[in-house]
């Protein structure tokens, strides 16, 4: 099962391959004990939910330091398998849900993942400042905004434009009209991305990865 991300990213180091081999029986027992992952939906773990995650790593390669926040990340997404990918950046994983952030950061622990923290806290209560801010099928893009770019540092960072990184699907041509309308971010300063570009997995055509630069918006709360 796990072979699917070896494919697509054929650089892990041996100790990066271990853990994502680690993830199944991982989430296998959390899952088992606080439902995170659908029960009909588990079999596809490493392409549904590892992989889905993975397409933030072929879209941006974090640079070694930056602050990465995964924004309502569930029992663990795309936050667990970005850090797997990426040792040398900091993640901090939140959602509002006190038992999802039980599973991500038993998790982490299990893989010791050191770069890995863990938050309960809903986001509109969320505080700091970030280099990116990553989610995967959170909210509505405009809510999504309208939470995460007050949070992001402006500019860029080793080169790499700092942003709002979110796992979308469907027809995002509404979500998109209004994020633009409600935060008065210009639409050709939001990318879309189809996840497809990256893997060739059929689950993939109706999935995009969708950036919008960090200082591109104006409050409008």
């Amino acid at each position: 099962m796990e072979e699917i991300i070896f494919k697509y990213f054929p650089d892990l180091s041996q100790n990066q391959k271990d853990q994502i081999s680690a993830l199944y029986l991982e989430y296998k027992g959390w899952n088992e004990r606080i439902n995170v992952i659908s029960r009909k939906d588990f079999d596809n773990l490493y392409i549904h939910h590892i992989l889905h995650s993975l397409a933030i790593a072929k879209f941006s390669r974090f640079p070694s330091g930056s602050a990465v926040m995964d924004l309502g990340t569930g029992g663990g997404f795309p936050g667990i398998p970005l850090a797997i990918l990426f040792p040398d950046v900091s993640f901090l994983l939140c959602d509002s849900i006190a038992k999802k952030i039980l599973v991500a950061g038993g998790i982490a622990s299990s893989l010791a993942l050191k770069n890995v923290k863990t938050e309960n806290r809903r986001a509109e209560d969320l505080k700091g400042s970030f280099d990116f801010i990553v989610s995967r099928a959170v909210a509505q893009l405009e809510e999504l905004a309208g939470w995460s770019l007050p949070l992001l540092t402006k500019g860029e960072l080793q080169g790499k434009q700092r942003g709002l990184i979110a796992l979308k699907g469907g027809d995002l041509e509404a979500e998109i009209e209004k994020t633009s309308k409600r935060h008065k971010i210009p639409q050709n300063k939001i990318q879309v991305i189809p996840v497809s570009n990256w893997f060739s997995h059929p689950w993939f055509e109706q999935k995009y990865l969708v950036f919008i630069p960090a200082g591109s918006i104006n409050i409008c709360r």
